[in-house]
């Protein structure tokens, strides 16, 4: 299935990307039992469907490992060019410790072995300690790599806004920074989308979707009991919640949203989910930047937010797209700045 052009962006110059990302966290462990075989032929599908970049990790379990059969499958049932309309990010997210040449590219070298392809589309790197300043050495030789041709791009994952700064300033090149940003999580509006957007830094979004709690299906709910939170998505975006405001306030928020005129617009097979709403407040604020839907793979296609066919152009609808709660005191005023 070929998406509308709506529905790829550019990353780079060079590496255009799917709006929407396939998040392949939700392998790594906390979402339930994984069948390899059946996660491959989901791959599958989800590429012929038009969703054709996946996010992954070096430590998201066997996700680098699915990535590798499943381009071995997609070559071998789709044909070897097939390979060329698919992308695969991974993480690179090594304990603190010497960063030195040999440490760096012996793990790009398992990454590549792993997925099975002669260069990463874009390697994103994690540090765990600000203190330890050995990060800069790590992505000096990553710059390296990129520039022999085993890495096309360099990335970060949660980097700060002081740090991204740091990394600017001292001649590295990065490409893009991966952070949670949603309307419940909104700290990269702040001042990193500013620094992104004055040095062609890209930020791809996590947590759009709260881990599935920003949908329809929460709307009224009770606050969910630790037993009813059985993944780590789940658990995870319920902290966030409670961090925000509570779940009294984030129901305010979603009675919101439902209630806005975006929201009774029709639009291909009808009325829009709460999740198209918070996906397309993404797309408005930052650029149309692109976003990361987690897929777990242990069931059918589960197609993420209208972003095909006749519904890959909503948000040219949706000139402020975004569901606003004010804190004042002890009381939470709602205002609804969803203009239709």
């Amino acid at each position: 299935m070929q998406l509308p052009e709506a529905s790829v962006t550019q990353l780079t110059g060079d590496l255009s990307i799917c709006r929407i990302l396939n998040g392949m966290w939700q392998v790594s462990g906390g979402h339930g039992d994984i069948d390899p075989e059946a996660a491959v032929e989901s791959m599958v599908a989800y590429v012929d469907a038009g969703f054709t970049t996946w996010d992954l990790a070096d430590h998201y379990g066997p996700a680098e490992d699915f990535v590798g059969e499943f381009r071995r499958r997609l070559a071998s049932t789709r044909g070897a060019e097939a390979l060329d309309r698919v992308q695969a990010l991974t993480k690179w997210v090594p304990p603190p410790g010497p960063m030195t040449r040999k440490v760096v590219e012996e793990s790009v070298a398992l990454s590549l072995r792993r997925m099975d392809v002669e260069a990463i589309d874009l390697l994103q790197f994690h540090w765990w300690d600000y203190q330890d300043e050995r990060y800069l050495d790590a992505l000096a030789h990553m710059s390296q790599l990129r520039d022999e041709g085993l890495i096309r791009h360099v990335g970060l994952t949660n980097f700060d806004t002081e740090r991204l700064q740091r990394i600017i300033a001292s001649g590295v090149t990065v490409v893009s920074n991966q952070v949670q940003y949603s309307l419940i999580d909104r700290r990269p509006g702040v001042r990193m989308a500013q620094l992104c957007a004055e040095h062609d830094v890209q930020i791809l979004a996590y947590g759009t979707l709260c881990g599935g709690l920003l949908s329809d299906a929460y709307v009224g709910s009770p606050e969910p009991a630790h037993r009813e939170l059985n993944t780590a998505s789940l658990m995870k975006y319920k902290r966030t919640i409670d961090t925000w405001g509570g779940w009294e306030l984030f129901q305010e928020l979603l009675a919101t949203i439902k209630l806005s005129p975006v929201r009774g617009k029709q639009h291909g097979a009808g009325q829009l989910g709460l999740q198209n709403i918070g996906f397309l407040w993404r797309v408005a604020v930052y650029q149309h930047g692109p976003c990361i839907f987690g897929q777990d793979l242990a069931d059918q296609l589960d197609v993420p937010p209208r972003h095909s066919g006749a519904e890959a152009g909503l948000q040219e609808d949706v000139s402020t797209p975004a569901g606003h709660v004010r804190r004042h005191g002890d009381r939470a005023e709602v205002a609804c700045v969803l203009d239709g």
